[in-house]
């Protein structure tokens, strides 16, 4: 690591180099541009979903190791238009398997600074979606790629090809790239040494960064819209205190990503108007969310749970997810495949959160939202939480205050709804008697009924004088008891538009869309003339 200064204060910096390939790895080199590609390649095939029925093969996701890392270089260290393959390929690999897979490219050019690699590295997800019969998700560690039967059919032998194309389009889109050299990896012992060594480290070095700036810091906001493919209505707000949900932008990548490229997908955003300090509400970003949503949304508050929250796209690595009967939320991240309390998994409860909507009850995040001083502030933060799985609380404990960690429960403490009342009561966590929000002193709930109930007793008990025995009725039959339920607690509306009549006639936005039509048959109605 070397040492590096900036107007933030001192940070740590991982040196940047090339990937040492081992001796005797089994290797497959290919120098210059590809002159014709066995698969189209055009942004209508944003948004394509290959089924695993469909599927040839899988690279990365929840099974295996895998990662994509960008690396700022010296021109003379980049080799323009050079793949190296460390692995297997896709001729050599059994239908329907499961590989690790890393992919890293080097860049070099005049304007090319360390600053830009996060940004040029997530728009590996925007380009490799331009590619007929390749699916890519998520980002950085969380990679997941599938690889369609057609695709084989009509040709496609090498992961050469798709590192090729990927390249090529990162020099027609991002011109300021004046070289650029991938090395894909689909060796699982290098991948596992390199994500630990390598990746990991440059990681946590982007995301330290922007924890000593905040909301109140900035005049600007920055957008990400990469994610409008699959979620055509989402609007994803970068700011200091709240990363992108892919955990790949921070503020300081969307501000480097639209100095280079003002109308691409990272745009700033004036603040405007502060109109919810503690929620997080500005009407710059209401009028960039009524905007880049085409009127879905009007109002979004970065810092809230429940009203109004910020939409959910489907990269997010982490789902929140409001438990009624505690009324408390719980975290599950990606990687956790068991039930969470609710009895729903993490991929159950990503088919309701994502599309780019607004959900009250659930919300997508990034991994270092946790960090923000400023996490769901409106809700509660921190002393709102009640359940998060054993990794994911180990994995940002630092950034729990002392007084709730120990009463957050996780898988080890409680696996069922009943489980977790029994652990929050016996820690006495915060839900149990009321929230207070700690930003202002206000408590936000109540507390659980029966457990006010009690309260209650025991004070009416105290002031209720002694009564002889002898007068003291008979005592009553002792009746079964039946299992004692939470009463449900009411779930925080979110306002919604009043119902309209739909307007005359059909209103179709379509971008970047292939459309076949078989057959088209129109019928007079009844009473019709």
């Amino acid at each position: 690591m070397v040492l590096k200064v900036s107007h933030l204060g001192w940070c740590l910096m991982v040196e940047r180099k090339k990937i040492e390939i081992p001796a005797g790895a089994k290797v497959k080199v290919s120098v210059g541009a590809e002159e014709k590609f066995p698969f189209d390649i055009s942004p209508m095939y944003e948004g394509e979903r290959i089924r695993k029925e469909d599927m040839f093969v899988e690279l990365g996701g929840p099974k295996q190791v895998k990662f994509e890392l960008v690396l700022a270089l010296p021109a003379e260290q980049v080799e323009d238009m050079k793949v190296t393959l460390v692995g297997p390929d896709l001729d050599e690999m059994q239908e329907g398997k499961e590989y690790p897979y890393a992919m890293i490219y080097y860049i070099a050019g005049s304007k090319v600074e360390t600053d830009l690699e996060p940004v040029i590295e997530r728009r590996n997800h925007d380009f490799q979606n331009y590619i007929e019969g390749y699916m890519h998700l998520n980002q950085r560690y969380d990679v997941w790629v599938r690889i369609g039967k057609g695709a084989i059919k009509k040709g496609l032998k090498s992961l050469i090809q798709i590192a090729k194309a990927t390249m090529m389009l990162y020099k027609n889109e991002l011109p300021f790239i004046e070289k650029i050299e991938a090395l894909y990896i689909t060796d699982k012992a290098l991948v596992e040494k390199l994500l630990k060594e390598v990746a990991m480290p440059i990681y946590e070095e982007r995301d330290k960064r922007v924890e000593m700036l905040h909301d109140e810091d900035v005049q600007e906001f920055y957008s990400c819209t990469l994610c409008q493919s699959f979620a055509p209505t989402n609007v994803c707000v970068v700011s200091p205190d709240r990363p992108s949900l892919c955990g790949a932008i921070s503020w300081f990548d969307g501000r480097a990503a639209a100095k280079v490229d003002p109308e691409g997908p990272n745009r700033a955003i004036p603040k405007g108007e502060v109109l919810d300090p503690i929620g997080g509400e500005y009407s710059g970003v209401n009028e960039f969310a009524k905007q880049e949503s085409g009127g879905e949304y009007e109002r979004i508050k970065l810092h809230s749970f429940f009203e109004f929250p910020h939409t959910s796209c489907g990269c997010f690595e982490v789902i929140g997810f409001y438990m009624p009967e505690v009324d408390g939320i719980g975290w599950v991240h990606r990687g956790y495949a068991s039930p969470a309390p609710n009895g729903l998994t993490f991929s159950t409860m990503a088919g309701q959160t994502g599309g780019g909507k607004q959900v009250a009850g659930f919300l997508g995040i990034g991994i270092n939202y946790f960090r923000s001083k400023k996490f769901i502030q409106a809700d509660g933060g921190w002393y709102r939480v009640v359940w998060m799985p054993k990794e994911l609380k180990e994995r940002v404990s630092k950034y729990i205050p002392d007084d709730i960690r120990d009463k957050i429960a996780t898988e080890e403490n409680a696996k069922t709804l009943d489980e977790l009342k029994e652990f929050l009561k016996k820690v006495d966590h915060p839900v149990v008697k009321g929230v207070v929000r700690k930003v202002d002193g206000k408590k936000i709930t109540e507390g659980w009924p029966e457990e006010k109930k009690a309260e209650e007793k025991v004070e009416e008990k105290k002031e209720v004088p002694a009564t002889p025995a002898a007068a003291q009725p008979a005592p009553a039959m002792a009746m079964p008891m039946q299992p004692t339920q939470m009463p449900a607690f009411q779930l925080p509306a979110m306002p919604m538009p009043a119902p309209q009549a739909a307007p005359a006639g059909i209103k179709l936005v379509i971008k970047d869309a292939k459309i076949t039509i078989g057959k088209i048959v129109v019928k007079k109605s009844k009473g019709e003339s």
